[in-house]
């Protein structure tokens, strides 16, 4: 049985003591952070959290803050989607990509004004490369990570929640948008947003102090909901289409292999630095497909595992199945080539436990 070795540099989160008491039972590397993984089991939390209330502790989703006059004109630096229409009180789903028109990231931004914004991560470095458009370009802004923790709140008893402990107003936030609450004096963004189907929010805790009484506060309220601690769960989000940056999608894509293409506005949006790259990949060898895999449940997934046509050439890779309880087939987010990328499509999955028929589906289940 492997072990997380502890180190400072493995940093704990404000939530860190609460996640522990509420028994989680493993935790993985995200962002040099902690984050923590099953509580009771994949089945049960997906179960849960379909029905009833959790919080989950992404504080690994770091920010990066990019304040100034010319925060605008960095963000569009990195990212095909036109930032310039952005609300202050809005969130984008954002590609950014490199000068090659590769992923770098998928984040959240958060726009605070016109010239603060918050980009919510992913699990790779920002901070240093949005530093260095900063100086190379010599922006006038400050790029820095604040103390900023994101506590999701997610599940369908999520608004009767969230309106227990930061007022009822707050329900009436639109999806991808944010709001200000005040928790004991302290100002705090809440975004309608989570990564999971089932609705619910984004708590962005600002001061690690508050973290403990924030989920204190959280779990007193809803008692009667049965609100549990929780994580993001594996069978809801790839039944959702819900992408995992370094699994599904990597540096070597780009956001149109990643099927991204309703973020990038090519023919509207200028300043962004893989521009010209991206012009020339519009029309992808390759893209993301959801498939069902036959049988029983798949063992879990720590290699890609390739996908063959009926002549054995690889056409393609899985990235993340398992077993969803409520479709009663094997989930599953693939990489697949445009030649055997049509819905219906036959394919053969070399899976560790034997080869199985995977099917190409026209869409996500939820």
């Amino acid at each position: 049985m492997f072990q997380l070795t502890p180190s400072i540099r493995l940093r704990r989160t404000p939530f860190s003591n609460r996640v522990e008491q509420a028994g989680a039972t493993a935790f993985t590397v995200y962002n040099h952070m902690r984050l923590a993984s099953f509580y009771e089991s994949p089945e049960a939390d997906y179960r849960h959290l379909k029905t009833a209330v959790q919080v989950w502790d992404v504080s690994v989703e770091r920010q990066v803050e990019v304040i100034g006059p010319d925060a605008l004109r960095l963000v569009q630096m990195t990212t095909p989607r036109d930032m310039s229409r952005m609300q202050d009180d809005q969130c984008y789903y954002i590609p950014m990509v490199d000068t090659d028109g590769k992923l770098m990231n998928d984040p959240v931004a958060i726009r605070l004004n016109q010239d603060r914004y918050w980009l919510s991560l992913a699990d790779s470095d920002m901070l240093l490369y949005c530093k260095g458009l900063a100086a190379a370009g010599k922006l006038d802004v400050e790029v820095f990570e604040p103390d900023v923790s994101p506590l999701a709140i997610q599940g369908p008893k999520a608004d009767e929640l969230v309106a227990r402990v930061f007022g009822e107003d707050v329900v009436k936030t639109r999806f991808f948008r944010h709001t200000t609450i005040n928790f004991e004096g302290q100002d705090m963004i809440l975004a309608r947003s989570g990564w999971s189907h089932q609705g619910g929010f984004e708590l962005y805790l600002d001061g690690s102090e508050y973290g403990e009484a924030v989920w204190d506060a959280l779990f007193a309220a809803g008692e009667d909901l049965d609100v549990r601690a929780g994580c993001p769960n594996l069978i809801e989000r790839i039944e959702a289409g819900l992408l995992s940056f370094g699994s599904d999608v990597t540096y070597a894509h780009t956001p149109f292999e990643a099927g991204l293409t309703k973020y990038c506005n090519l023919e509207t949006v200028q300043g962004f630095l893989g521009r010209d790259a991206l012009m020339k990949s519009k029309d992808p060898v390759r893209q993301i497909r959801a498939l069902s895999v036959e049988g029983d449940p798949v063992p879990p997934i720590n290699h890609p595992w390739p996908l063959l046509d009926t002549s054995g050439s690889v056409v393609g890779h899985i990235s993340s199945s398992t077993w969803s309880p409520d479709f009663e087939t094997n989930v599953t987010i693939a990489m697949v080539n445009r030649t055997h990328w049509d819905s219906g499509t036959k394919l053969t999955a070399k899976i560790p436990d034997r080869e199985r028929t995977a099917t190409v589906r026209s869409g996500f289940w939820i």
